[in-house]
């Protein structure tokens, strides 16, 4: 399946509910994110976002309600590697890259399905995997450190690396957790053009807490409260709901 012959949402939520002693972390929520788009996920902590990401991937069961990936991939039924392996690839927001490898070793650990560094970085790549990894290393503007190790890149640098090791599996669907925490302003401009860019041929969810990010790449928003949607519309639109000013951004 690939976004162009996608029928329908590539990602569907309806009525999710999800409770952890007796605390609903999800009341009821549901979502629909077409092929191609960027979402921005806003709205205070606890509200239930990394919950919704954790149902998502796999991680999480709902107690009840529907989600699905696609036209067939029912996400309440498969496993985490299932899922990953379906195309949705999920980034937390602490950075996870093999630090005593170079960049370019992270990406041909994230391209080969066995992840034992040690196996993979003796494969040979193929033609076409040489050719996604340098067409990757350009997107996430990293070709000049391909051959430096990941422990020495800067903070942003780290992220960048880590979407990357995402984007070679070519995910049709992906996750992004606070990806600017701790970032420079450069380093968040950067991300944010590196996002836009990647909407159309990927869809993105991003979860931020940063609203001049938000702004930055913005063109839906959801904004979660108390595991429910609370609104949902254009930045504008969900920046003058009341109810939004209310429980978050008046705060």
């Amino acid at each position: 399946m690939n976004l162009d012959t996608a029928r329908g949402p590539v990602l569907y939520l309806d009525g999710v509910t999800v409770s952890f002693d007796g605390f609903k972390a999800l009341d009821g929520l549901s979502l629909i994110v077409d092929p191609g788009e960027l979402r921005c996920i806003i709205g205070p902590n606890g509200a239930g976002k990394t919950t919704m990401m954790d149902v998502i991937t796999g991680k999480t069961r709902p107690d009840s309600g529907e989600a699905h990936f696609g036209n067939a991939n029912d996400l309440t039924r498969l496993s985490e590697p299932e899922i990953a392996r379906a195309g949705i690839g999920r980034k937390f927001q602490k950075p996870t890259v093999f630090r005593h490898h170079t960049v370019l070793e992270n990406l041909d650990v994230a391209l080969k399905t066995d992840k034992r560094v040690a196996s993979t970085l003796r494969a040979h790549r193929t033609p076409a995997q040489e050719e996604r990894i340098d067409e990757v290393l350009g997107m996430v503007g990293l070709r000049h450190k391909a051959d430096e190790k990941a422990d020495l890149l800067s903070h942003g640098e780290k992220q960048w690396l880590e979407i990357g090791m995402l984007l070679v599996q070519d995910p049709l669907l992906l996750l992004l957790d606070e990806p600017v925490a701790g970032m420079t302003d450069e380093e968040t401009a950067r991300t944010g053009e590196l996002l836009r860019s990647l909407a159309g041929k990927h869809s993105l969810v991003v979860v931020e807490h940063d609203m001049h990010f938000v702004e930055s790449i913005a063109r839906k928003v959801t904004v979660l409260h108390e595991g429910r949607l609370l609104a949902e519309g254009s930045l504008d639109a969900v920046r003058n709901d009341p109810r939004v000013v209310e429980v978050y951004l008046g705060r």
